[in-house]
């Protein structure tokens, strides 16, 4: 795999590209992020790109905080206790960010890109499935119910990996989270994704002993730079008069 850029939120760059192409999406590994902080860079970054701003993939962990999609039913939050509760402009219910859950923001022109909301939405999930594949973790999708959940095993049928995301002037923010080796507790606070006992897990809980952090995060973030090129060929190749 191609090595990461390391860099702070807020010195996340904006390379040129070519208006027509994008080329492929860059990758940034940011550690912990304030989750209000990283909220603000990515609304900036939205509004300031151009149509020759480079993609990037954010990929980071947050400090424990319980977020509410646009729209979301508040009373999905059960007992917060201490975590704060921050309404945010994405799509979905609610979840839970923490130590041990790898956040892959996709700051995407979906125009240049010719994708559809919803053909965002499966990269997001087939790169996750292709990810935990790796580790030996069969996972899917499910129609009507956005994110990933285990198929097989002790953990068939639990959540892994929860998504939202936001679009503004034809761009993407906000991305999909999925649970590495974290602290479950605070699920049992709320109705995760809406959804009253809807059971949660991690690739700890799956595997017996989660990878590091990093290494998944880094792992999801090129499958998902992977899989954002390929659905943008296949929709090239799909218009008329394309060479094939």
């Amino acid at each position: 795999m191609s090595k990461l850029n390391t860099a702070p939120v807020a010195g996340a760059a904006q390379p040129s590209t070519s208006a027509g192409d994008p080329g492929r999406a860059r990758l940034l590994w940011l550690g912990h992020q304030d989750y209000l902080r990283c909220l603000e860079q990515m609304r900036a970054f939205t509004a300031g790109r151009s149509r020759r701003t480079q993609d990037e993939i954010w990929l980071l962990e947050h400090n424990a905080v319980f977020t509410l999609g646009m729209g979301a039913d508040s009373r999905h939050v059960l007992d917060p206790d201490q975590i704060p509760v921050i309404p945010t402009e994405r799509g979905g219910q609610a979840t839970y960010h923490g130590p041990g859950q790898v956040v892959a923001y996709v700051l995407v022109d979906l125009v240049r890109r010719g994708l559809l909301v919803r053909e965002l939405v499966r990269v997001l999930e087939e790169a996750c499935i292709a990810c935990l594949s790796a580790y030996g973790i069969h996972a899917e999708r499910r129609d009507r119910a956005p994110g990933v959940y285990v198929r097989t095993g002790l953990q068939a049928g639990s959540k892994i990996a929860a998504l939202g995301l936001k679009v503004r002037r034809g761009c993407s923010y906000h991305g999909i989270a999925l649970n590495v080796a974290m602290d479950l507790e605070p699920y049992q606070r709320i109705h995760p994704c809406g959804v009253p006992k809807l059971a949660v897990t991690d690739m700890r809980n799956c595997l017996g002993a989660g990878p590091a952090i990093e290494e998944a995060g880094r792992s999801l973030g090129e499958r998902i730079a992977d899989r954002l090129d390929q659905a943008q060929r296949g929709k090239a190749e799909a218009l008329p008069g394309t060479l094939r």
